[in-house]
């Protein structure tokens, strides 16, 4: 593969000039970090000029992977002073990535076995649920049938390999394996995170809270619980998946996408965004395509320029609806279910496994090149997908 996110974007940089990140024309507050080259759709950056009118925001920024949401764009970063808008981080707080090093060797990875034995991880974990709620600093009545379990949409646990590592240093230095398989687990809080939104908008609708005031301080509180939860719950889904295959790992990093969090001196929303704050973050690509491992540059100006905040994965290219009406008349489900790439999928939803197709996805190679040419990130690995689990048939 060699370099192939430098030669997808050396047409950016051959004036000899880094690739600088769009500033809008309607609004000097607002930016959008990718080369003039890169398609995002309008209604996305509608939504993002619309999204930077509310109330007490002071800052807002659209990543690589920008792509309209239900209202919100997602991709995005949002920085106030003065007001925090739980509906921009939306309804699954704490959603984010954990990746795990397993000691499952590489060479010696059958895939048809792994995916034989990769059954009755959907239904709820058997496992002490108060125990683990208090070990994390949780209520013990938080348990729920969710709990260690990915969730539907765009969630999902892959195991990948290492197929570069262009950064040593940084890959040894974090206790990676080169020879080693690795787990990516990406889900969220599930219900928990849908209830605290459901309950902001009965009392507030889509108003924002005055930083400060006790409405803020009792959501900040729900907040993190939440993000607590989702950070369990990934961690008990890799369990699942490791005792699966009778394997052992270690988490080597866990990063969240959905989150009101304190920046300077004021609150940044970040809805689909990873943190350059909170050192190496894994940005996926899609199930058929490479995901990278990189590491966030210590370029401060720029950084703040993207409001600490990175592309969280490739950004959907397609709408559900559009990607099973274009990709069901051109393919199976078997034919979806083995990559270009040479992995396996698990998906045994039939409206979902068109829905979440690589093809539905944009270009990660063009995503990283972004992040890269604006001086944000370093590549330290590239990862290929071995096996990607959705769901199993109820």
């Amino acid at each position: 593969m060699g370099n192939s996110y430098k030669g997808e974007h050396a047409r950016l940089t051959s004036s000899g000039g880094q690739q600088t990140a769009r500033t809008s024309e309607k609004s000097a507050k607002t930016r959008i970090i990718a080369s003039s080259e890169s398609w995002i759709e309008q209604s996305a950056i509608d939504q993002l000029h619309q999204t930077a009118q509310l109330k007490g925001i002071e800052e807002a920024v659209g990543l690589p992977d920008l792509h309209a949401g239900r209202g919100i764009p997602i991709g995005a970063a949002f920085w106030s002073t003065t007001h925090a808008y739980p509906h921009l981080v939306g309804n699954d707080i704490g959603c984010g990535m954990s990746l795990w090093q397993t000691d499952i060797r590489a060479r010696r990875f059958k895939l048809d076995r792994a995916v034989k034995r990769l059954t009755d991880l959907d239904g709820p974990w058997s496992g002490d649920q108060p125990a683990r709620l208090t070990e994390s600093g949780l209520p013990a009545e938080l348990t729920a049938d969710a709990l260690g379990t990915i969730g539907g949409g765009n969630h999902f646990a892959e195991f990948l390999a290492v197929d570069e590592v262009h950064c040593e240093q940084t890959f040894d230095s974090a206790g990676f394996d080169p020879a080693g398989v690795l787990l990516l687990v990406h889900s969220g809080s599930r219900g928990l995170g849908q209830a605290v939104l459901e309950g902001h908008l009965r009392q507030f609708g889509t108003g924002g809270l005055e930083v400060g005031g006790s409405d803020f301080a009792a959501y900040r509180k729900r907040h993190d619980q939440a993000m607590r939860w989702a950070e369990l719950n990934r961690e008990i889904i890799a369990e699942r998946f490791l005792d699966r295959l009778s394997a052992s790992g270690t988490r080597k990093l866990d990063i969240f996408h959905n989150t009101l969090t304190p920046h300077k001196d004021g609150w940044l929303h970040r809805k689909g965004a990873a943190p350059a704050d909170k050192g190496l973050v894994i940005i996926p690509g899609s199930r058929g395509t490479m995901s990278y491992l990189v590491a966030p540059t210590s370029d401060e100006q720029k950084l703040d320029h993207a409001l600490h905040s990175l592309a969280h994965g490739a950004g959907r290219k397609w709408a559900r609806s559009d990607a099973k009406a274009k990709l069901s008349k051109r393919y199976s489900q078997s034919e979806l279910e083995r990559t270009e790439l040479g992995g396996r999928v698990i998906c045994e939803d039939k409206s979902l496994i068109f829905e979440e197709a690589p093809q539905a996805y944009k270009n990660i190679e063009g995503v990283i090149g972004d992040l890269v040419d604006a001086g944000l990130v370093k590549v330290v690995a590239v990862l290929r997908p071995l096996i990607s689990y959705k769901m199993r048939r109820a």
